[in-house]
């Protein structure tokens, strides 16, 4: 099993904005073959850094699954108007991919 996790440091006051670009996305994500869930998280509030954290949270059963989303059509398309997005945020997203060592 593999995680992939996408770290962003959303502008205060840009929460709902950047939910709502989530919520009504164009995902083709349950098309693709070993994609198993996703969830975006909100986390808490850092004021003196001006953001809000987010991290966005798919599984998927291999990663070469992923990396199969990511080079994929259905990627580019889903993505094809982030650089739009860029005053919602504080800096540039980050990833972070893990493997599952032990799970339930």
């Amino acid at each position: 099993m593999f995680i992939a996790m996408n770290r962003f440091h959303v502008a205060v006051g840009q929460e709902e904005a950047f939910e709502d670009v989530w919520k009504n996305r164009d995902t083709s994500l349950a098309e693709m073959p070993g994609f198993q869930s996703f969830h975006l998280l909100r986390g808490e509030t850092v004021a003196d850094e001006g953001y809000t954290l987010f991290a966005s949270h798919t599984v998927w059963a291999r990663k070469e699954d992923f990396v199969n989303w990511t080079t994929s059509e259905n990627f580019r398309q889903a993505h094809r108007s982030a650089g739009d997005r860029k005053p919602m945020y504080v800096g540039h997203p980050k990833f972070e991919g893990f493997s599952v060592v032990e799970g339930a």
